[in-house]
């Protein structure tokens, strides 16, 4: 039987804007088994899932749970990592803390969160990228199968800082990777493209090839901001910021502005794409909606050089 990713793979679908939407992420080390649901069927237990999931609701925080690659991510600890990342251009940051009770993450003001105000929380984190593959076979067995070798094979490379995280949306674009601090995502990885994807990250810069979009942003603003580095080959993480994403009458209209001041105004549809095609594994087939960008208008003036 063939899985979702391979159906995807076969059909060349284009994961472009399909990075799930958080302007902030909170990142919960939570070793152990993980349900379909893990905030509220793993072992962080149910009414802290609920709590946090409740909290998180409407604010622009994503939270998701991580556990270290390898055969011993059950191991009991007695101390979680946390970390906390703001993802805005020129306004993100990522900070980090150990915390011995999971509960002490309910004192968080997460409606600051998503705001971009992180209030102290823990230190800022000056590390190594940090890279999150998606592994959680409750969810959907591609992410096991191939997320979890990946991870396996990049944290014993010594290629950064890398976990498994629980979901990260998106099964058939297996395996998937959000990489921190920009909160860039990428499809259909392997040891080489994640390599890449992370010594390019270090310089302060992203992969087009595979990106599924920067999380800040809904799908719309995702597609336009990689159809401008599509036509100008800009590739420096923090060179460019949607400023706007309206509706219209067939679809979006976003603008996307560069530091230098030049700016674009990028017309967004939606399309179905076929043909037909399960988006999860076991999910009977569907049309996933894709994001096109159906126009791209240049319309400022570069500021000059200081």
């Amino acid at each position: 039987m063939s899985t979702c990713a391979a159906f995807s793979r076969e059909l060349a679908e284009p994961p472009a804007a399909t990075a799930s939407p958080a302007r902030t992420w909170l990142l919960v080390e939570q070793p152990g088994p993980w349900g379909a649901k893990a905030l509220t069927a793993g072992h962080l237990g149910r009414r802290l899932g609920h709590t946090l999931e409740d909290a998180a609701s409407g604010t622009g925080v994503r939270v998701a749970l991580i556990r270290r690659p390898g055969p011993h991510a059950d191991r009991h600890r007695p101390r979680r990592r946390v970390y906390a990342c703001h993802t805005a251009p020129g306004a993100g940051w990522l900070r980090t803390a150990d915390l011995a009770d999971p509960g002490e993450l309910l004192d968080l003001d997460l409606a600051r969160f998503g705001a971009g105000a992180h209030d102290g929380f823990g230190a800022p984190y000056d590390g190594e990228p940090l890279a999150a593959v998606c592994t959680n076979g409750k969810r959907d067995r591609c992410c096991a199968l191939l997320g979890r070798p990946l991870a396996a094979e990049l944290a014993a490379a010594g290629l950064g800082e890398i976990w498994e995280v629980t979901h990260l949306g998106g099964h058939r674009f297996s395996p998937t990777m959000l990489v921190l601090p920009y909160g860039y995502a990428w499809a259909r990885q392997d040891a080489a493209s994640a390599k890449s994807v992370l010594e390019t990250v270090r310089d302060g810069r992203m992969v087009i090839d595979r990106c599924r979009g920067r999380s800040t942003w809904e799908r719309p603003g995702q597609a336009a901001e990689l159809a401008v580095r599509e036509l100008t080959g800009e590739d420096r993480a923090e060179a460019l910021d949607v400023r706007r994403c309206e509706e219209t009458a067939y679809g979006w209209s976003a603008s996307v502005a560069h530091v230098d001041g030049r700016t674009w105004t990028a017309e967004v549809e939606r399309r179905a794409a076929g043909p037909a095609r399960p988006e999860s594994c076991g999910a009977a087939p569907g049309n996933p909606a894709l994001m096109a960008v159906r126009s791209l208008r240049a319309c400022g003036t570069p500021v000059p050089p200081r």
